[in-house]
């Protein structure tokens, strides 16, 4: 009963003139900077990172996104003094799992980024990115509603395979206390397409967001952080998140995503590793699931140690 129930609700969620285009939240968005905005490749560095989202715990046939990502400067590499500043040209590789559903989707995506030194602590950022993604329907798993439509009924009982490749571009102003940046994901609106086509066109998603980071005291620093989205098939979506920084190695904060959600967050650093956990609420519109959502988060630093006590820092965002 419980997976009819969310096979129902996903079905009212997503865009009923494309199956499979569902919203991909992250309540720590800003953690995640080059998948929403390949200029924004690097910018904490070289790293390997790994996130579980497991969306409306405890409920049965829930959304559960996997994702792992690596990021490489090349002046880190050459073990240049201060490559936050020096450094030009840095690349990076994700890869992301989702279920929801009736779907599947599995994307791969490879950037690069290259920057202009403005002054000397301001940088313009430049990026590019490539995008395979697969998706797969599962028309067992397809409800009463979704059955009844033309585009996908001749799923039904068995399995489509849609892939798709596109290109996401963006640019950023950035500085070690702010950052600005806007991206075009989808650029190519899914026209470049195989398989079954059980979805025609992909929108395309234009994303702003900008971060401050405030030091109140030696020990304390402020940070908080904006995204705004916006795309033809789907409402305006807005979120936010501050969080206190305590010694540069404890965080705690909280964010809103409007109408939607409500999160809670805390993690901790030590030397190259970085470890956060996000509890979030549904809130409003996303009363009729009263299940919370646990985010994971794990970053291990190549090269530079998080801190600033140390002389090859990063910024904590």
């Amino acid at each position: 009963m419980k997976k009819i129930f969310i096979f129902l609700f996903l079905s009212l969620t997503l865009n009923l003139d494309g199956f499979g285009q569902m919203r991909r939240y992250m309540s720590q968005f800003n953690q995640f900077q080059n998948y929403f905005n390949p200029a924004m490749t690097g910018y904490e560095g070289s790293n390997l990172k790994g996130f579980v989202r497991n969306q409306w715990a405890g409920f049965d046939g829930s959304p559960q996104l996997f994702y792992m990502s690596t990021e490489l400067d090349f002046s880190e590499m050459k073990g240049m003094k201060d490559p936050s500043l020096v450094g030009k040209n840095t690349t990076g590789v994700t890869f992301l799992n989702e279920s929801y559903g009736a779907f599947v989707d599995t994307e791969i995506q490879a950037a690069y980024a290259a920057r202009v030194r403005l002054s000397r602590g301001t940088n313009l950022r430049l990026g590019a990115s490539i995008n395979y993604m697969h998706s797969r329907l599962d028309g067992n798993n397809l409800t009463t509603e979704q059955a009844n439509d033309p585009t996908v009924a001749q799923y039904l009982n068995s399995f489509g395979n849609m892939s798709t490749i596109d290109f996401n571009v963006g640019l950023a102003l950035t500085h070690e206390n702010y950052y600005i940046g806007y991206s075009l994901q989808n650029a190519n609106r899914g026209a470049l397409n195989f398989g079954e086509v059980f979805v025609d066109r992909k929108p395309s998603v234009s994303i702003f967001q900008s971060g401050f980071r405030h030091t109140v005291s030696p020990s304390v620093s402020i940070a908080s952080h904006f995204m705004y989205r916006s795309q033809i098939d789907l409402p305006n979506h807005f979120e936010a998140n501050v969080k206190a920084i305590l010694l540069d190695r404890i965080w705690v904060g909280a964010g809103h995503r409007v109408n939607y959600a409500n999160n809670f967050t805390f993690g901790f650093v030590h030397q190259q590793i970085k470890f956060g956990y996000t509890h979030e609420l549904p809130s409003q519109k996303g009363y009729l699931l009263p299940y919370a959502t646990h985010e994971f988060i794990l970053t291990f630093a190549f090269w530079r140690k998080y801190g600033k006590s140390n002389e090859n820092s990063l910024v904590i965002w």
